[in-house]
């Protein structure tokens, strides 16, 4: 199980008393995700649900942040999952000394390999939330965007090279060139900051759910499709780059909202600046992942490969 804290039977079962949906009938933890302890519960009455620890990584602060975005969101009837109020009204818990949600089970699978026709779908479900979140007050910062990556170069230091000889160097010169070269003029919003497929529900070709938005921010809106790009349209090793793919997702946003010129032509500099962001906390995490720790290690080099490839034939893959 990939989870850090370990919920005992007995107090899941405390939890779920104060939402009346009846006795804990099974738990278990989900292994994906590393930020967060996720538990699939089921009550006596078959209701399932997933119960939410959140770790270090999301600040309990920023609670209010999420819970209102997806409350925003379902509102407007987007497929995304509400954190439930117990009978008192509170959504937020303390569960084994961590804050933690009760929050509604959304049905649908992750992909492994989309296709274009679901890939076309997540960019139109994409768009959908932006044209939703054209209202949404709450503005939270992004604390993962170009300071940032500075940061976090800085403070993973000389073992980026221990990562793979030379990356320090490289991601110094990704640094500079984004300085020199990022977009300051374009729209901002708050945006989803982490689309990759495993946070996309799916039943066939149909979006059936988006989760994990406890990266969202307010942030150029452009850049949500540029990360989401980054990690559609590539095989997960970063190696094969599906230019069909690509292209859908581009075809299914503007099938929803529009993407103006100056936001398409920035696409090719905000899909580096989303490689390098994925490449740095990759990193961070494969140089501070303990060794008995109940996570795998995700590779930084996957999205160094996607750098490279954005950097050499950015502007063609985003041609029209």
């Amino acid at each position: 199980m990939a989870v850090y804290t370990h919920v005992p039977a007995e107090a899941m079962a405390a939890l779920l008393t104060r939402y009346g949906v009846g006795a804990l009938r099974s738990a278990k933890g989900i292994a994906e995700g590393v930020e967060n302890s996720n538990y699939l519960v089921e009550a006596e009455r078959g209701q399932r649900f997933i119960l939410t620890l959140y770790e270090k990584r999301v600040d309990a602060g920023d609670l209010p942040f999420f819970l209102a975005l997806l409350d925003h969101l379902a509102d407007r009837g987007l497929p995304v999952p509400r954190a439930l109020k117990d009978s008192d009204g509170v959504q937020v818990q303390t569960v084994c000394g961590r804050p933690a949600c009760l929050i509604e089970f959304l049905h649908g699978v992750s992909l492994s390999h989309p296709t274009p026709a679901q890939s076309r779908a997540t960019g139109a479900m994409l768009g959908r939330m932006h044209a939703a979140l054209a209202d949404f007050a709450p503005e939270r910062p992004n604390t993962l965007g170009l300071p940032g990556w500075h940061a976090l170069a800085e403070k993973c230091a000389d073992g980026l090279d221990a990562v793979a000889p030379g990356l320090a160097a490289r991601i110094a010169d990704e640094l500079r060139f984004l300085d020199a070269h990022w977009p300051a003029d374009l729209p901002r919003a708050v945006i989803h900051a982490d689309l990759f497929p495993d946070n996309v529900l799916m039943l066939g070709d149909e979006v059936t759910g988006i989760i994990d938005f406890y990266f969202a921010c307010t942030e150029v809106r452009a850049w949500d499709l540029a990360v989401t790009h980054s990690a559609w349209a590539f095989s997960a090793d970063g190696v094969n780059f599906d230019a069909d793919v690509g292209a859908a997702l581009l075809a299914g946003y503007g099938d929803t909202f529009a993407l103006s010129e100056a936001e398409r032509a920035a696409l090719p500099v905000l899909a580096r600046g989303a490689a390098l962001r994925f490449t740095l906390t990759r990193a961070w995490d494969w140089l501070n992942t303990p060794a008995d720790a109940l996570v795998t290690r995700k590779d930084p080099l996957a999205f160094l490969r996607r750098l490279d490839r954005y950097a050499a034939h950015g502007t063609e893959m985003f041609a029209e």
